[in-house]
């Protein structure tokens, strides 16, 4: 059974930084597409960024593409999400994700049926 692990949420103010973690359970990690997923209550959940199994393509959604930045560490089965220049609107719950379909780990996936597990989540509170 595959695990994550999400890690680094907390409360910072406006024009500050995060940095998530999200750690997996299997060594297949270095198999997968990996993304983040943000929800705040009452919405959709939302893409966020995702990363293909090497590493060496990553794909942002409009709202945090030059703010945030996906990277992975396969040797660690880790998926990290850099967080720079928050704002309020970034509040919310962050998921990581896996795509374990061997088929699509080369793809970039940025719809949440395109991903076969979730992490717990993570709560950022971005204050203004």
């Amino acid at each position: 059974q595959v695990q994550l692990v999400e890690s680094g949420g907390g409360l910072v103010q406006a024009g500050g930084s995060l940095r998530l973690s999200c750690a997996a359970s299997a060594r297949t990690f270095g198999n997968w597409a990996m993304g983040w997923f943000r929800q705040v209550p009452g919405k959709e959940r939302e893409f966020v960024a995702t990363i293909i199994r090497t590493g060496s393509a990553t794909y942002y959604a409009n709202s945090v593409r030059g703010r945030f930045t996906i990277s992975r560490d396969n040797a660690k089965n880790t998926v990290y999400l850099q967080m720079n220049n928050l704002k309020p609107e970034d509040t919310a719950v962050y998921y990581c994700a896996a795509e374990t379909d061997i088929s699509r780990s080369w793809q970039i996936n940025t719809q949440d049926n395109e991903y076969d597990y979730w992490g717990q989540g993570t709560q950022v509170t971005v204050s203004s």
